[in-house]
């Protein structure tokens, strides 16, 4: 897997650093005692001192012979990395006898390499932090009793013990006890949430209060966190185009820093010249260049994460700050998902309740938030639901159950019509801005079911910030009523709503949006919108803790339902490949000034390898800058959705 792969990586890179920080310590004593040698000592009439002229050839083949066999390894397999001009550096320096230079040369770029190697590993453990590793043990309740276990031996159906302060072992439903979990690894929310009965927790997460049993779904990779890691350290392998393109650059920028230094040796051999060159090639390891665009991912990649925001691609980061269009779902996305049944209005002659045990009925196989609410209703009133022979559900459409050989259908008016059930005696006049189900049993009508959905508090701020940002399209589209349709659209300030459209119309609309021009992001929860999501330039999922499908079906996931990441996405992609501009302009202006200057003859090669390595330092501090990005979100608190008003089933008419 990515993230086993990736792990060993990681360790295998700690080991090597580990290692040659010793070596590269061993040699800097060396190297400082040579230097007071030749200091206190003048030596022979020619200049040297043997033993400080031993222990500079000591530390200077200790420091730079890693340096010049990973150049030639890199060399050997057809890696050019342009590391190869530091340990040409060395070897001129140490060929013409200038042992201190190549030995503070050799350390000096060991120092720059560890400092990449550790700025790198830094990111991925800070990452690592955010999603704070799965506990190693976990209390199992057994037929025995509790059992101290790996965490990583439990199985799907285990039921496990969580007390206060403990981290809970992997993805499950509490089944018994309620507590405040705080899940901010996972979703990127700061405020703690309250867990009852029924509710789903993620692996990771930490228990704060109370003691729950849960019975455990997911656990290991499986997990949400497993795959958020793995997630993470996906995105991190990638590469954004400036980056690919330096690495075509390679190819030639050795070969010409070479002909340079060539130059300025020959015309310079009496004055300096092969310090000169020298310093030349230190300048040249172009370190800051290839540190430019990794770090300010990485920092952006953490910022993102932090937040609950997972880019699966840097890619993605980079189409986001070219967005002109976003499209989104109305169910689950610019409202809360949760449907409650406002109304019941059966047909003349049928029951209230005989409406709604046959809606119950049919949409109890069904995991669509509409079939959920209606189930829930009946449940609260006690119906007894047969089970049906057998079930069909229409994506965007309804479904159709069969009940003692009679078929029920409950879905959308069109839909129920082209069966050729005939609706026009029934008085819709009272469900304005509710979404209808309309229901029927051997091809008589029963009446119809309405539903409201509320829209989250925080979508129309998100949306005026998208308008802030020069996104001149913001789209609703939804399968459901345009009355529906108008008030979500209204309240939520878009630009354009277009309603009762299939999954294959949203399709069509994305489509329809690229051809004008439009660079376009596709927001939905991944239920009934995954080919809309796949024919975006970039998709987001809403809400996709512990859900796979959204996790699988967009390429970038919000883990919370907090529609301000939408914004702070765009704002942050744009922030970062500004970072990255800036990076490879100072890169690129600090070898050409400083190759001039020692050129020149002005910069000496060990003042050049401070400069190369204090360069790498602004390379690395300017990309840090990201890391702070959303810190204004992530202590501003969760949304709290509520309902402002209970939902009532209105009162049934007696025929």
């Amino acid at each position: 897997m990515a993230h086993e792969h990736a792990k060993h990586l990681v360790e295998a890179q700690e080991g090597r650093a580990g290692v040659q920080i010793i070596l590269t310590f061993i040699g800097g004593v060396l190297l400082v005692n040579a230097a007071i040698a030749y200091w206190l000592f003048p030596g022979d009439g020619s200049g040297h001192n043997f033993y400080a002229d031993s222990m500079a050839i000591v530390a200077a083949l200790l420091l730079g012979l890693p340096l010049v066999v990973q150049a030639f390894r890199d060399l050997w397999s057809g890696h050019t990395h342009m590391d190869e001009l530091a340990a040409l550096a060395v070897i001129a320096a140490f060929a013409v006898g200038a042992y201190i230079e190549a030995g503070a040369i050799a350390f000096f770029m060991i120092i720059t390499t560890l400092v990449e190697h550790r700025t790198a590993l830094g990111a991925r453990k800070s990452i690592e932090s955010l999603v704070k590793l799965t506990p190693t043990r976990a209390h199992k309740v057994t037929d025995e009793g509790e059992v101290e276990v790996e965490a990583h031996t439990l199985t799907p159906g285990d039921v496990v013990i969580v007390r206060p302060g403990d981290n809970i072992p992997g993805d499950g439903e509490i089944i018994q006890g309620a507590s405040t979990v705080n899940q901010a690894n996972i979703t990127g929310e700061s405020l703690p949430v309250d867990k009852n009965i029924g509710d789903e927790v993620f692996g990771g997460t930490i228990n704060m209060t109370g003691v729950m049993q849960v019975r455990i779904t997911k656990a290991g990779h499986d997990t949400t966190l497993g795959r958020v890691k793995d997630l993470i350290l996906q995105a991190e392998m990638t590469r954004i185009p400036a980056m690919r393109i330096l690495d075509q650059y390679a190819s030639w920028y050795t070969p010409t820093i070479l002909m340079l230094a060539g130059i300025v040796f020959f015309f310079t051999r009496n004055d300096g010249g092969a310090e000169r060159a020298i310093a030349m090639l230190v300048v040249a390891c172009p370190c800051a260049i290839i540190l430019a665009g990794p770090t300010a991912m990485v920092a952006a990649l953490s910022a993102a994460a932090r937040l609950g925001v997972l880019v699966k691609n840097v890619t993605d980061l980079e189409v986001a700050r070219k967005l002109t269009a976003i499209v989104f779902d109305k169910t689950g996305t610019l409202t809360t998902g949760k449907l409650e049944v406002s109304k019941l209005t059966p047909a003349p002659g049928i029951d209230g309740a005989d409406l709604l045990a046959a809606a119950a009925t049919a949409e109890q196989n069904s995991k669509h938030p509409v079939a959920r609410a209606v189930v829930d209703v009946a449940r609260r009133a006690r119906l007894n639901l047969p089970t049906p022979s057998a079930f069909e559900e229409v994506s965007g459409r309804g479904v159709r159950a069969t009940v003692d050989g009679q078929d029920i259908l409950v879905g959308r008016e069109t839909w129920v019509v082209e069966h050729g059930v005939d609706l026009s005696g029934i008085d819709t006049s009272s469900a304005e801005g509710m979404s209808l189900l309309y229901v029927t049993r051997g091809g008589k009508v029963l009446g119809w079911v309405g539903l409201e959905d509320k829209t989250r508090t925080d979508a129309a701020a998100a949306m005026d910030e998208l308008r802030e940002q020069k996104i001149t399209k913001l789209v609703m589209v939804t399968g459901d009523r345009w009355s529906v349709a108008k008030r979500v659209a209204g309240e939520m300030h878009c630009t354009d709503v277009q309603a009762e459209v299939l999954p294959a119309q949203k399709l069509e609309l994305v489509d329809a949006l690229k051809e004008k021009g439009h660079t376009v992001a596709v927001v939905g929860d991944g239920v009934n919108d995954a080919p809309a999501l796949a024919a975006g330039d970039i998709s987001i999922a809403m809400g996709a803790a512990g859900s796979d499908v959204a996790i699988h079906s967009a390429s970038i996931a919000l883990m919370n339902n907090n529609l301000n990441r939408i914004p702070f996405l765009v704002r942050l992609s744009r922030h970062a490949f500004a970072v990255v501009r800036q990076n490879l302009v100072f890169s690129v202006l600090y070898v050409i000034v400083f190759e001039s200057l020692a050129a020149m003859g002005w910069i000496s090669p060990i003042l050049a390898v401070v400069f190369h390595l204090l360069s790498s330092f602004v390379v690395v501090f300017n990309s840090a800058r990201l890391v702070r990005d959303g810190e204004d979100l992530e202590h501003a608190g969760v949304v709290v959705e509520r309902e402002q008003r209970p939902a009532t089933i209105a009162p049934v008419p007696v025929s």
